[in-house]
Order: structure tokens, then C-alpha cells, then sequence
């Protein structure tokens, strides 16, 4: 089973991204070796195993592209860190991926745009703990893993923000959550920070109760279609086409589940009850909820807000060069178009 999970680490990528920076990501004319320029080339979009993304299929499937007179290539990447060197490099011209993970490349001078949110995570990043702790106070002193730099790890130092406490006030490991969650289930942890599937694992095989999630802070952990910015500069025709496309896939989905569960727990690898699962612990996001996204805000249903706030913690870890621009990267005029008609 295709492990319908996200890595969304920046702290790879870095030495990479510096080398980009410096000599450039593109060629004259368009996208980089890989990517597509002229208009009658596909759009590449790239995606990886996490839930929202495989929405792309049913868009596919359904033959929405072609509805809409666009021609897209999908490209699959399991590996989730693979999809965010290839749209950096400028392999492909867009790529799913979340905020946080939008942030490296833009602090290293790679020009991106966000055009479209595909889903929040709503509980499918969560605290787990022993079953005897019942609030975030209660880990005081008390061993918590998760990866450091990653989402999981902005969730975990919200939820102790949100409760007056610190990392100092717990005894932090750094682990990967592929060792963080078999480390709760063989007793090792009193809590970990686990993203699905790993998170009802353990839930289920070591006893744990969810003591905070995704769910508590809406907007946190945002999924995106971010293009090179190029692409959009070159082909926004296209890229309205593919917007309108995934809006009318995700009605679709919406008005046949059941039938959708199945196609996309083939394209998974998994069954229809597991894939609905992870379908739960998202929340697609409608044209009515980009348009909020998109919009300035001091909470985090705003993107920039999000932004601004994930930026201060990378770069508190040394993981990004310090920002000041939060809303220049973010392109909502396709959203505002689908929304309009």
C-alpha cells in the first residue's frame, strides 16, 4: 500500500535550493529541463501519496481536463521531498505541496506561485498520547516525539503555545515520524506527533488517544498547487482551465463517493474504507473557501497569516532566510475567476 503520508521536510533541499538560487532554475523561454513552455506542450503537475492529492485522478479520470480544453500530464512521485526538488528545478510546472514547504525555496529566490488550496489537514496531524494523559498540560516533563522542522512539529509547539508552555517544558526527541509512531506503540514515548496513517495506527495499536490535531487550529497546515512563476506569467489561460477543471472534479467526487472512493483507493494502493479515512482527516476546500484563504487575515484561515507565522518558525530553526513578503507569491485571480462564473 502506497504509504498515504507526506514527508514535507525543507531541511534536504537546502543545499540545493542555494546552488538554484544562485545560477537560476530556468531556461530562456519558459520552464527548466523537464518543464514545459510552449503552449502546446501538457502541464505538468507533479503530486505525491497524501489524500487531497489524489483528487487529481478523479479530475483526470473523469475526463475534466479534457472538458476544458487543457492538456495536463500528472506525474506521481512517492516520494514527497522528490515532487518539491522537481518543481524547484523546474522539471515539472507545478507541484502539490503544503505552505511550509512553498517557504524554503521562496526564501532562496525561487519565484513561485500558489494559485489554488486543495485541502487543509483537519485532524489528520495530531498529538498522540498514553491514554492516562488527557491535556497538553499533562506532558510536562514527559517524552514527545516528532521530526523536527516539519508541520507536525509547528502543530506541537502551537499546542504548547496555546497552553502557556514551551519545548522546555517537555522532554523533546527529535524522530522521524516513520520511528516516532513504533516508538509510541512499543512504549518509548508517551506521546508522538503523527500524521496519518501513522497517527491511527497508534491510536489503535498502542492505546493512544489524540490529545490535539489539526482540527484545533483550522488552516495550520495548508496543501496548495503551486506553478513555477513563469508558467503563469506564460500560460494563465491554462492554468484557469486546470482550476475550473478541479473545482468541477471535486463536485463531482462530492455527488459520487462511493464510486470515487474506489478509483481512488485503486490509485492508492489501499482499500476504500482505509482511503476514506484519510479523506476524513482533510478538509477539501471549496471555491468559497479559497476565496476566504486568499484573503489578508489575522488568523490562521488566511494564507498569509499562515505564512508569516510558518516563516518565523523556520527561520527560528535556521531552516529559511528571513522573509518580509508574505502575499506577492500568493495568486488568487484564478480562484477569483472560477468563482465569478
Amino acid at each position: 500500500m502506497r504509504r498515504m503520508g507526506r514527508q514535507r521536510m525543507v531541511m534536504g533541499m537546502l543545499a540545493a535550493l542555494l546552488l538554484l538560487a544562485g545560477c537560476g532554475t530556468t531556461t530562456e523561454g519558459g520552464s527548466g529541463a523537464g518543464g514545459n513552455s510552449g503552449s502546446g506542450d501538457p502541464v505538468t503537475i507533479a503530486l505525491s501519496p497524501w489524500p487531497g492529492w489524489y483528487m487529481w485522478y478523479v479530475v483526470q479520470e473523469k475526463g475534466f481536463f479534457e472538458k476544458h480544453g487543457v492538456d495536463v500530464k500528472l506525474e506521481f512521485f512517492p516520494v514527497y521531498s522528490d515532487s518539491l526538488q522537481a518543481l524547484a528545478t523546474g522539471k515539472v510546472d507545478a507541484n502539490s505541496q503544503t505552505l511550509s514547504d512553498t517557504l524554503a525555496p521562496l526564501s532562496k529566490g525561487i519565484k513561485l506561485k500558489a494559485v489554488l488550496v486543495n485541502d487543509n489537514s483537519h485532524g489528520g496531524d495530531a498529538i498522540v498520547s498514553r491514554p492516562e494523559y488527557d491535556t497538553i498540560p499533562d506532558l510536562r516533563g514527559k517524552t514527545v516525539a516528532t521530526e523536527l522542522g516539519t508541520v507536525d512539529h509547528l502543530l506541537l509547539l502551537t499546542a504548547l503555545d496555546q497552553h502557556g508552555m514551551t519545548e522546555k517544558d517537555i522532554n523533546f526527541v527529535n524522530m522521524t515520524v516513520n520511528d516516532a509512531g513504533p516508538a509510541f506503540i512499543a512504549g518509548n514515548t508517551d506521546a508522538s506527533v503523527l500524521w496519518e496513517p501513522f497517527q491511527t495506527k497508534a491510536v489503535n495499536e498502542g492505546q493512544g488517544k489524540v490529545l490535539f490535531s489539526s482540527a484545533d487550529v483550522p488552516g495550520l497546515i495548508p496543501d496548495l498547487l503551486v506553478f513555477q512563476e513563469k508558467v503563469v506569467e506564460e500560460r494563465p489561460e491554462d492554468i484557469q482551465k486546470i482550476v475550473d477543471a478541479w473545482f468541477e472534479g471535486l463536485a463531482y467526487f462530492e455527488e459520487n463517493r462511493d464510486e470515487m472512493m474506489e478509483l481512488l483507493a485503486k490509485q492508492a494502493e489501499t482499500t476504500p474504507e482505509d482511503f476514506a479515512l484519510g479523506i476524513e482527516s482533510i478538509r477539501l476546500f471549496s471555491i468559497e473557501d479559497n476565496l476566504a484563504a486568499f484573503q489578508p487575515g489575522d488568523s490562521y484561515t488566511s494564507l498569509s497569516y499562515t505564512a508569516e507565522k510558518t516563516a518565523e518558525f523556520l527561520h527560528g530553526l535556521g531552516m529559511v532566510d528571513a522573509m518580509d513578503d508574505f502575499e506577492s507569491f500568493l495568486e488568487p485571480r484564478f480562484v477569483q475567476a472560477a468563482g465569478s462564473e
